[in-house]
């Protein structure tokens, strides 16, 4: 389970961000949806703690998962990032050979065995559909990839490491529409499995995937949370006006 409890997130003593409330339950797939430049991709970044690597970053508020404080001392970033794995709008495979980007994190969090580092590999390649299409070539560069491929095996390579959670940041929309359906009905085979984050501009795509949906938009200039529950119930029965507008093409 992830919980936020008033989240704001601020740069440079500027908030981005301001008292947002949230819980996703285990297994669950949540989308968040909103305009641009209201805070959805910093939301991200504080579940686990990408935040940190920003000069000048500031985080207030809680951020809980499984009932633990992300920031406590008993969870290293490192650990958190193991649990909650990141998916980014562009693919970003290493630059390396396709095998290597799956088992150099594998590695990293002492995994040895070549046996065991071949079977995860293959595993994971076949959970993103990925296996049948480069099991002949993993020793080539991962670079030598489509765009959807190459999205494909950043997911399986945060897979790898077996996490609860995925976030993912408009994983989508730097792709085709034939990848993009491709790697938006993987993301729903992930329900049950893992906890989902998914930040969307896709309004029908967020309606098609997700359990719940929460609108984040600009109130006074910071980005809160408007409307908040069931998918279904969001789109049918928008809490605000504002969201009502947004999901008719008024506003946004």
């Amino acid at each position: 389970m992830i919980e936020t409890k008033k989240l704001s997130v601020a740069y440079q003593g500027k908030e981005v961000i301001r008292d947002v409330s949230l819980k996703v339950n285990p297994g669950e797939i949540l989308a968040i949806v909103g305009p641009s430049g209201c805070g959805k991709s910093s939301f991200l970044s504080a579940i686990n703690r990408l935040t940190d690597l920003v000069p000048g970053a500031s985080v207030t508020g809680q951020v809980l998962v499984d009932c633990c404080d992300v920031r406590s001392t008993t969870r290293t970033p490192v650990e958190l990032r193991k649990c909650a794995g990141m998916i980014f709008q562009k693919p970003n495979p290493f630059e390396m050979s396709i095998r290597k980007n799956i088992q150099l994190p594998l590695k990293e969090h002492g995994v040895r065995d070549k046996s065991e580092l071949d079977r995860i590999t293959e595993s994971v390649l076949q959970k993103v559909g990925l296996w049948s299409e480069v099991s002949d070539r993993l020793n080539h560069s991962a670079t030598q990839l489509s765009g959807g491929q190459k999205q494909r095996l950043c997911i399986a390579r945060a897979m790898a490491l077996r996490p609860q959670i995925m976030l993912m940041d408009e994983p989508c929309s730097a792709l085709d529409p034939i990848s993009s359906a491709t790697v938006e009905s993987l993301i729903e085979n992930m329900r049950g499995e893992f906890t989902v984050v998914i930040v969307t501009h896709n309004l029908a795509q967020a309606r098609r995937i997700s359990d719940r949906t929460a609108v984040f938009w600009l109130v006074d200039g910071v980005g809160q949370v408007i409307a908040e529950g069931p998918t279904e119930q969001i789109f049918e029965n928008p809490q605000s006006e504002i969201a009502a507008a947004y999901f008719s093409g008024l506003k946004g």
